[in-house]
Parts: C-alpha cells; sequence; structure tokens
C-alpha cells in the first residue's frame, strides 16, 4: 500500500499470517513465496497507520505545509519476506531510482513502523542500524532490543519484556504471592523472559520459583503431561505462563484431562486476551486469570475511517486493491469475479463491492480493544513530532556540525535518529509518549481480568495499570474490588512455600530448597524480632528484657527485699516486736530498779544491753528496701557496731559475774576494785570502739555501695548492696564472733558458780544460740542470691537478737512479774528456798 507525499513512512505489518515456500530445485528461477491466510487483524494495523498519516496531514499545527506518504510492506508471516520488505523500503521501488542519482532529495523512507515480531525486527535492525535508518517498532518486546550497541536507531512504544517481568513481580509483592511456577516457550522470547524474572524476583526478593517448565514448540503430548503433572503437585497456586496462544490451547486441554483446578493464572501479554482461550469449557480452569496487556487507546474517528474502505477494480498488479480485495472477500465471504473454478457451483457469492460493512459481525469493527493499533498511532506521531522538531530547527543553531540544520531537501534518516530520541508529546488518549537512552518509551500496561459470569458468558475487564514516569518511578495502580477470584472464598489464593514467621520467631533456611522454605524459630531468651518474617533475632538493651512472646523488650523486673512483699512484711514486724519487747523489758528494769533481782544483775549493763539489743532489732531496717548509697553504708556499720556493743556488754557482764564470785573467796577482796563502774563503761566503750574503727576504715577504703546485679536471673534486675571489701567485711564479723566466744568461753567457766541465780548459765546459753545462729549464717549468706542474702542476714540479726533477749532476761522478767516472793535478797542468795 502507497501513498504519495513530501516526506514517506514505511510500515511493515503481518497482512497474511502464513507463507507457502516453493520447491527450489536450482534448475530454475526461483518462484517467489506465496502469501496465505488473511489476518484482519493485521490489515487493521495497517489502516492504523494509514489513519494516523491521514490525520497528521489535516493538522495545520503539526508539520505545515509538508505531507506525509506511506509505503507498507506484508511481511507475510515469514522472516525473508519482512526482511526483504523491510530493505526494499530502506532502498526505495524500482520506480524511484532515478530520483537517487545525484544523491539529493528526500530518501525512500525516513523512517520504518515496524515490525510486528521480535525475531524480524532483530533481522531488520540489525541492518538498517547501520545506516542509521530509525524503526520504531509496535510490538517487539524482547528485551534484547534495548541494546544501544547493536541496534543504535531502533525504538518501540510497546514495553519490554523487561518491564513486563517487572510488572508481574509488583502484582506477585502486592498480593504476597511468594510461591510462583513459570512457564515459558522454548524461544528466544521465552528463555530471555526466564533469565530475566529469575535475576528480578531475587534482586527484589519477592519470592521464588517452584519450578521452572518450557513448553515444547510441537506440543509433545508427553512432555505437556510431565509439565501439567508437576503443575498439579506442586504447592504454588499462582502460575505465570509467558506463551502465545498456540501453545496454550494444547497445555489447556492437558490441564482440563488432568481437571487440575485451584489455580491462579497470570497471563503474559501474548495470551491476556486470546479469544480462543476464553471458552465455557476452560473458564472453569482460567477463570479470574490476571493478565497483561498492552496499553488500550482510543482513536477518535477510527471507525469512520475504516467504514470508507471500498475494493476498487481487482487488478493482479495493483497490490493496495488487491489486498482491499482480500480483505473484502474474507470479511464476505465471497469472490470477486472472475470465482475460482468451482466456486459458484459450491454455493459461494459474488462480490459485488457494495457489501456494508455495518452489516457484518467482524472483529475488524471492534473498537472496544485499540491496542496494537494504538501503539502503531503512537509510532507514527513520534516519527512525525521527530520530522516536526527537525524542520523548525533555525539555521545556526542546529545540533548537526558547524550548528547545521536539516532541510526538507536533504533530509537524512539519521537526522530524524538525533530528534527522535528527544521526542516528548502526549496523546489524545493522555498518555505521555517519549523515549529513553535506549529507545523504549515509557512503559505501560494495561492489568485485565478474566470474569466468567453466572449466564456462562466471558468478560476480559481493564482492573488497573502498571506504569513508569519520569517522576514516580514504576507505579502499580490496581482496583481490587474489582477482580474476579475462581475460589470458593472469592479471595485471592494463598500461595507461598511456607507460612510467614510472626514477630517473636526469625527465619531458619532450610538446607537445599529455595530460601522462601523455612522454618520459624522462636527467638531465644532476652531476645526479640518485631517484623514479620524477620531474618534474626536482636539482643534487648542491658535493662530490658523479651516478654513471653518475645516480640518486644519491657523492662526488667526491679527486684530487692521490698516493704510490700510477705518476707519484708514479716521481717519489718519482727523487727518491730523485738524493739517493742526491748522497751518493754526496759520499762519493768526501769520500774523495778530497786530490786534485788535488777540490783543483782548489774543494773546499768542491763540497760545499756537492752539498748543495744533495741539497736540491733532497728539496724535490720536497714536491710530491707531499695538500696541506696547511704543505707548500703550504714546497714553494715549499725549492725557491727550495735552487735559489739550488745556482746561487750554481755562480756563485762560475764567478767564480773566472775571478779565477783572470786571476791567472795578469802584472801581476794581487791579483785572488784579493778571491776568497778568505771572500769566496766571504759571496757564496753573500748571493745565498741575498736568495732567503729574498723567500720570507718572500711567505709573510707572500699565503702559499700548499691549494685544493679543482672548475673543472678537473665529477666530481673537484682537491686543489692556490694559490701565492697570483703576483708572489710570479714574483720567485722570476726571481731563480733571473737567477742561472742570469749564471751561463751568465760560464761561456760563460770557456769557452776554457787549460787542460787546464776547469771552466767543464762550467759553460756544465750551465747551459745547466738554463735550457733552466725556459724549457720554465713554459709546460708553465701548461697542465697540478690534479696535472699539480705532476708538470711536480718533473720540472723533477729534470730540472735531474740535468742540474747529471751535467754538473758526471759527468766529475770518470769520472776519480777510472775514470782515476785523469789524477788528477795535471801532468793537470790540461795537461803531459806527449799531445792
Amino acid at each position: 500500500m502507497h501513498k504519495p507525499g513530501d516526506v514517506i513512512l514505511g510500515g511493515l505489518f503481518e497482512v497474511h499470517y502464513t507463507s507457502v515456500f516453493p520447491d527450489w530445485t536450482f534448475s530454475s528461477e526461483p518462484r517467489q513465496p506465496s502469501c496465505q491466510g488473511f489476518d484482519t487483524l493485521g490489515f487493521r494495523h495497517a489502516q492504523t497507520m494509514a489513519f494516523a498519516i491521514d490525520e497528521i496531514n489535516r493538522n495545520s499545527n503539526l508539520l505545515p505545509n509538508v505531507t506525509l506518504g506511506y509505503s507498507l510492506y506484508d511481511n507475510c508471516g515469514a522472516l525473508v519476506i519482512g526482511f526483504s520488505g523491510a530493505l526494499s523500503l530502506a532502498s526505495g521501488r524500482e520506480e524511484q531510482f532515478q530520483l537517487q542519482e545525484n544523491c539529493l532529495g528526500t530518501p525512500p523512507v525516513l523512517g520504518i513502523v515496524g515490525d510486528s515480531f521480535s525475531t524480524f525486527t532483530i533481522a531488520a535492525s540489525n541492518v538498517l542500524g547501520l545506516y542509521k535508518m530509525p524503526m520504531v517498532s509496535y510490538f517487539a518486546t524482547c528485551s534484547c532490543l534495548s541494546d544501544r550497541q547493536r541496534f543504535p536507531s531502533f525504538f518501540r512504544t510497546i514495553p519490554s519484556d523487561a518491564f513486563q517481568v517487572r510488572a508481574m513481580i509488583q502484582i506477585l509483592k502486592r498480593f504476597r504471592w511468594t510461591w510462583v511456577g513459570l512457564l515459558v516457550t522454548s524461544d528466544d522470547y521465552g528463555l530471555h523472559v526466564a533469565q530475566s524474572f529469575q535475576s528480578d524476583l531475587a534482586q527484589s526478593g519477592g519470592g521464588c520459583l517452584a519450578y521452572l517448565e518450557v513448553l515444547p514448540w510441537d506440543s509433545d503430548p508427553n512432555e505437556l503431561r510431565k509439565i501439567v503433572h508437576s503443575i498439579k503437585t506442586s504447592t504454588a497456586r499462582v502460575v505465570m505462563v509467558f506463551a502465545h496462544e498456540g501453545h496454550m490451547i494444547p497445555l489447556m486441554e492437558e490441564v482440563v484431562r488432568q481437571n487440575v483446578t485451584g489455580l491462579q493464572w497470570i497471563a503474559s501479554e501474548a495470551w491476556t486476551a486470546a479469544a480462543v482461550l476464553q471458552t465455557p469449557r476452560l473458564m472453569p480452569y482460567l477463570g479470574g486469570t490476571l493478565g497483561i496487556a498492552i496499553r488500550r487507546g482510543e482513536l477518535p474517528g477510527f471507525r469512520d475511517f475504516l467504514l470508507r474502505i471500498r475494493p476498487g477494480q481487482h487488478d493482479s498488479n495493483n497490490y493496495e486493491n488487491s489486498i482491499v480485495n482480500q480483505f473484502w472477500e474474507d470479511t464476505f465471504q465471497c469472490r470477486f469475479a472472475p470465482p475460482p473454478a468451482g466456486w459458484m457451483e459450491s454455493g459461494g457469492a459474488l462480490c459485488t463491492g457494495d457489501e456494508d460493512l455495518e452489516n457484518v459481525d467482524t472483529e475488524f469493527l471492534d473498537l472496544s480493544n485499540l491496542r496494537p493499533e494504538y501503539n502503531v498511532y503512537k509510532a507514527v506521531y513520534a516519527l512525525a513530532y521527530a520530522l516536526d522538531d527537525m524542520l523548525q530547527c533555525v539555521p545556526g543553531r542546529g545540533p548537526f556540525s558547524r550548528h547545521s540544520c536539516a532541510t526538507l531537501q536533504r533530509l537524512e534518516p539519521w537526522q530524524l535518529v538525533h530528534y527522535l530520541q528527544k521526542v516528548n508529546f502526549t496523546t489524545t488518549f493522555g498518555d505521555q509518549v517519549s523515549f529513553d537512552e535506549n529507545g523504549d518509551a515509557l512503559p505501560v500496561y494495561d492489568i485485565m481480568n478474566w470474569l466468567w459470569l453466572p449466564d456462562g458468558r466471558t468478560k476480559v475487564q481493564n482492573v488497573g495499570e502498571v506504569k513508569k514516569s519520569a517522576l514516580k518511578g514504576e507505579e502499580l495502580t490496581l482496583d481490587e474490588n474489582k477482580i474476579f477470584w475462581n475460589f470458593q472464598l472469592k479471595e485471592p489464593p494463598q500461595s507461598v512455600c511456607s507460612e510467614s514467621c510472626p514477630p517473636g520467631t526469625r527465619v531458619a533456611r532450610k538446607k537445599g530448597q529455595p530460601e522462601c522454605c523455612f522454618d520459624c524459630i522462636p527467638c531465644s531468651e532476652g531476645k526479640i524480632s518485631n517484623n514479620t518474617d524477620s531474618m534474626e533475632c536482636t539482643s534487648c538493651p542491658e535493662d530490658f528484657w523479651s516478654n513471653p512472646q518475645r516480640d518486644h523488650c519491657v523492662p526488667k523486673k526491679i527486684e530487692f527485699l521490698s516493704y510490700h512483699e510477705p518476707l519484708g512484711i514479716c521481717l519489718t514486724t519482727t523487727s518491730l516486736l523485738g524493739t517493742f519487747i526491748c522497751v518493754v523489758v526496759l520499762g519493768i528494769f526501769t520500774r523495778h530498779h530497786s530490786t534485788p533481782m535488777v540490783r543483782a544483775n548489774n543494773s546499768e549493763l542491763s540497760f545499756l544491753l537492752l539498748i543495744s539489743l533495741k539497736l540491733c532489732f532497728l539496724c535490720s531496717l536497714l536491710f530491707i528496701g531499695r538500696p541506696r548509697l547511704w543505707t548500703c553504708q550504714l546497714r553494715h556499720a549499725a549492725f557491727g557496731i550495735s552487735f559489739v556493743l550488745c556482746v561487750s556488754c554481755i562480756l563485762v557482764k560475764t567478767m564480773v559475774v566472775l571478779a565477783v564470785f572470786k571476791a567472795s573467796k578469802p584472801g581476794s577482796g581487791a579483785t572488784l576494785k579493778w571491776f568497778g563502774a568505771v572500769q566496766q563503761r571504759g571496757t564496753v566503750l573500748a571493745l565498741t570502739s575498736i568495732q567503729a574503727a574498723i567500720c570507718t576504715a572500711w567505709l573510707v577504703s572500699s565503702s559499700p555501695a548499691p549494685h544493679k546485679n543482672t548475673q543472678y536471673h537473665n529477666d530481673k534486675i537484682v537491686y543489692e548492696c556490694v559490701v565492697g571489701s570483703t576483708v572489710g567485711f570479714a574483720v567485722l564479723l570476726g571481731y563480733i564472733g571473737l567477742l561472742a566466744i570469749l564471751s561463751f568461753l568465760l560464761a561456760f567457766l563460770a557456769r557452776n558458780l554457787p549460787d542460787n541465780f546464776n547469771e552466767a548459765k543464762l550467759i553460756t546459753f544465750s551465747m551459745l544460740i547466738f554463735c550457733a545462729v552466725w556459724v549457720a549464717f554465713v554459709p546460708a549468706y553465701v548461697n542465697s542470691p540478690g534479696k535472699y542474702a539480705d532476708a538470711v542476714e536480718v533473720f540472723a540479726i533477729l534470730a540472735s537478737s531474740f535468742g540474747l533477749l529471751v535467754a538473758l532476761f526471759g527468766p529475770k522478767c518470769y520472776i519480777i512479774l510472775l514470782r515476785p516472793e523469789r524477788n528477795t535478797k535471801k532468793a537470790i542468795m540461795g537461803r531459806g528456798i527449799t531445792k
């Protein structure tokens, strides 16, 4: 099909879908192959280019004063014919050769729209690229064509397969399908897709392939049976297919035979709109299919343009009339005169040329899905806009050598390539068209969904789009409410190898399996993961611990011997009780201070001993409550000094008892002179001062301090007082023990003194209790963790204090309060009492 003009654009289209090649005997001149199988849609593609050029010629704002013409060739579905057509377009027809003698004037064609197959386009562009002839394809999707080194003058208005793969990966990520199967054809299209898909999927971290199967070209039943069996037995519920509809038909026949249902199919643009698959027999299996489709556009006035097509007088030399006649014959199932032999006899009709296209059901006029046509339309306009920019160049400011411009009389195809690279316009449908550095247009795809209606009809509806813009990058828009899901729950299926690991667990890869197959391992104590599918568990900060669910850190429990817990309450109550009893005993002794019982027991030392016992009971309160610096420093000092004061009083008491006993013997009157009241006070003060000096040295050199201990329990912080210096603590306890043992030994020596009321026996018993308690304290203290160490020490203080209080003052209070008749000098001296 040809139309003259100031500038000619070429086009390559598939108007016939097959060719018959004659046998080459090499004994006669080879005959040309014949084109067969009229392709109605391919013819419409060619008419779209004619329509676009007609529209441009009528547009006064685009290419004014320039008329575009076209020269369109049929590739007949054969590489050799398509390649021959491309070379014919580049070199010109025979009648144009005289225009090229002086190498002036416009070239035969300035640019070519086509071809429809990647293989044909690769072959033609390899040669045309050597001469920088621009070629804008509307249907070749192979990602290999983006190689600018091999194809320097190639452009296309259809996205490459690389973008289609990324678009599918976005759909997978949208519905969290991480375990999918992939079917591809065994050609460059399928193998390039498989390679691109695997690399892009790994980079995006969006999922894994459960299987990759290559569909055989010859549709071998055994191979298809194995492939469908793999699909059926796989746990992947999503199947992506990059194939032509010719491969899908035998595949789906095998799917029906094996009754493989419950799958979500994802279709490539090659079969998304395949009406041959949208049958009642296949829709139970293919219903709900999501597919990538070429962008649909609308071409106002295109229908009227198509309706103006009319056949002319049949002339075998006029190919344009011939091809329109073939279209007419194919559409109305008639033949122009003279008809083929036997046509009329078999009931065939003759074509008149007056048939009405609107009265026949043909897909030629179904303009609801103009997808390849829209790409053809954009390709023609891209060449026109580039030519318009080139002709508007201002001399002296041009992009070529010496800032020259191209002129209509001296146009070169390579000059158009420069402007085509920079072209940028918006179609009437609202799509922006421009080319990147690889010649690829800003990609845009429609997302289609196969809807199975209740009445058995099928519908392919648009549910979204995926496109790439200069500002926002790749962007997926999807209306999920419109999507038909061919499942019982009418929801997207789950397609994962392993369920997502919830927070609190981490992913553990399964050896020898894809990364999407894993186990979920709970985080160990002290570590958390607060995200789904965490690869590692993170440790909590020092003062925090993991909660039972291991999904967030919580502050560690703080443990110390508290006033609010039962143990603390009991010890506090016992301490206050002991203090109260001391006060009561002190009151009894004060009230009966003139009685023989009180006076005979060295009342001054008794009062001092009761005060020291009261201090012992009270100092235990310093071990209860949250440790602070002052309580840590005071607790051991108060404890050590209080007990030394107490034991010192007992020791002096014991020494006084021995002194009195010796003084009662003949010749020992001078002994009491050294144990008078002053000496007693001095001894107690001296012994206590030594302990005070020990405590002072300890506090100055290595003072006890509060400490957060995390060693006892991982999930608790134990607040405790570290002693600072173990030697200081040992010396403090050792000094108390030394005095206690000394008191015990002296009292033991004096236990058999011949008095009715023997003070030495009581002291011996009290010291025995005291020493037993503190000997048991040491191992118990060392082996008790945290607050229980404080509880053990408090218990030892209270037990030893109660032991001294009861043993020393219990019998005396009993006599004073309950047996007053024994509270006499005679009774105490052992006279007048029958034993």
